[in-house]
């Protein structure tokens, strides 16, 4: 009998390269990976090449890629979890669980949770708390579902840092989003700052009286940051802030904020302005 720990990654962004390296650091741990990229020929190399200096099985389909695994984890974007999870509950099978990682409304994870649960099979929400890149596996991850703790328990004793929330799914991605508003609002608004004070040439003055009022900030370090943080990954953030406006007008409030937010750190990421 096999002693190692077979993962597989639906999705292989940052998320899934970075979470692979690491985990793979364990000799008992062998992952299999699946990215809709592979499937067309002009994007399929890149991801080739990092799987390959990375060590892992490149899969041909999801569901080859979750053959043989305890734990599928979803890394996609937060407006192909549900569809992931949906797919997911054609090819798991008992004692499989799906772990998902991606930023989505806590009703997009009921309804995803609610596909596999139907067919006796387990899913588990996580809520990554904050960037990946420099903690790596060691970022906060709060998970929920009756699963949590379980699956919780299996990726920290990899090194992990996962704290069950509850167990029922929908609050820790509350959680997360609720967070959101507040990040990439803020990213948001430095960015328009920043640019517009440039523009008048009174950015110096604009930080400086900033410092004032919030001196525990460096305001020009943090939009500098804040800014390389859009530019990289403002597309995919921008598809968790419109769950994050889902979420609003479920509530129901006004998700138009949330909206206007996704559509700024959209326009940046793809034309810089």
């Amino acid at each position: 009998m096999s002693n190692k720990t077979h993962l597989a990654f639906i999705g292989f962004g940052e998320v899934g390269q970075l979470f692979s390296r690491q985990l793979l650091s364990h000799d008992h741990v062998a992952i299999a990976i699946w990215d809709i990229k592979l499937a067309n020929p002009e994007t399929a190399p890149a991801i080739v090449a990092k799987a390959t200096e990375i060590g892992v099985r490149i899969a041909s389909s999801a569901a080859d890629a979750a053959k043989g695994t305890t734990l599928v984890i979803s890394a996609v974007t937060a407006s192909a979890a549900e569809d992931v999870a949906r797919e997911a509950a054609g090819y798991l099978v008992p004692g499989q669980a799906l772990f998902d990682l991606n930023s989505a409304s806590p009703t997009t994870k009921t309804r995803a949770a609610a596909a596999l649960t139907a067919k006796a099979l387990s899913y588990v929400e996580g809520a990554v708390m904050a960037p990946v890149a420099a903690p790596g596996i060691k970022v906060q991850i709060l998970t929920g579902g009756p699963e949590a703790a379980a699956v919780s328990e299996t990726l920290n004793a990899l090194g992990m840092n996962l704290r069950p929330v509850s167990e029922t799914v929908g609050r820790a991605s509350a959680t997360k989003l609720c967070r959101s508003i507040m990040i990439k609002g803020l990213e948001a608004l430095i960015i328009d700052c920043d640019r517009a004070a440039k523009h008048w040439g009174v950015k110096d003055d604009v930080f400086a009286s900033l410092a004032v009022t919030f001196p525990s900030i460096n305001w020009p370090e943090l939009a500098e940051v804040m800014a390389g943080r859009v530019r990289q990954h403002g597309v995919r953030r921008a598809a968790e802030m419109r769950e994050c406006g889902a979420m609003l007008d479920e509530i129901p409030l006004d998700g138009g904020l949330a909206r206007a937010i996704a559509d700024s750190h959209e326009r940046f990421a793809t034309t810089g302005k």
